[in-house]
């Protein structure tokens, strides 16, 4: 079986490796595997678990949060309810996320159309009625 060097692990998911040595001190990698002189050996399972960690992480969850998700997982079948709850939770927290980010984004394409739009009249009086801009003087 293939094993992969913290270095290796950090560069794949694009972390520091400082990241995954405190997601280790805090107890979010259990599962990670050690030679006898302490050195990390991760696995692809290892990966894919670090990768639901980033994603949780992601979602605005703690770390105390994500440890709790991890012990459920070692506790195996008999956590199988939580777990789900636990997703179902962070799916209704990034679906208010994504419509927060679907606003942002309607009012920035409203900008730029505004701010393409009078670049190319070469004044803002073509938006006088706009009630959105608000002229900001010195």
């Amino acid at each position: 079986m293939k094993t992969y060097s913290i270095s290796e692990v950090a560069k794949e998911l694009n972390l520091t490796v400082y990241t995954l040595r405190y997601y280790d001190k805090e107890g979010l990698m259990p599962f990670v595997e050690r030679t006898a002189s302490g050195t990390r050996l991760f696995k692809e399972t290892d990966i894919d678990a670090l990768k639901v960690i980033e994603c949780l992480k992601s979602t605005g969850m703690q770390i105390k949060e994500i440890k709790a998700f991890i012990d459920w997982c070692i506790d195996g079948d008999s956590t199988l309810q939580q777990r789900f709850n636990m997703f179902m939770e962070r799916k209704a927290i990034v679906n208010k996320q994504f419509e927060e980010l679907k606003k942002t984004m309607e009012l920035i394409e409203h900008k730029c159309f505004y701010y393409k739009t009078a670049l190319e009249a070469g004044t803002e009086e073509i938006h006088k009625n706009n009630k959105i801009e608000i002229p900001i003087t010195n």
